[in-house]
């Protein structure tokens, strides 16, 4: 029986999800090359936050886990899924109504 190259071919994305199991609990963090990172990635995923509502119902969720899909530090991480605004104001500039959509959402979530 011969193979097709479909099975014998694995995704970039699947290698790189193999790799973060395998790692996970050591400190270490895997850079997506060419992937945008800090001001970029963020206002990324506000932008996709704010017209993908699966996507944001996805972060809602679990924000850890769908921010690690990005090129992300610690802190960056950490800001977006507490939904910091202030922290993140201060790396991209003052947010216009619509990358505020997830913003809103995360502290929606808050329970005072």
């Amino acid at each position: 029986m011969e193979s097709t190259q479909d099975e014998d071919f694995l995704s970039i994305s699947t290698v790189l999800n193999e790799l973060e199991k395998d790692l996970s609990g050591r400190n270490i963090e895997i850079k997506k090359e060419g992937a945008p990172t800090g001001k970029d990635a963020i206002l990324q995923i506000l932008g996709r936050a704010a017209d993908d509502q699966k996507f944001l119902a996805r972060l809602a969720e679990d924000p850890a886990k769908v921010l690690k899909e990005y090129n992300l530090t610690s802190e960056e991480r950490a800001a977006l899924a507490s939904g910091d605004l202030r922290r993140i104001e201060q790396w991209v500039g003052k947010l216009d109504k619509r990358l505020s959509t997830w913003i809103w959402c995360r502290l929606q979530q808050e329970k005072w």
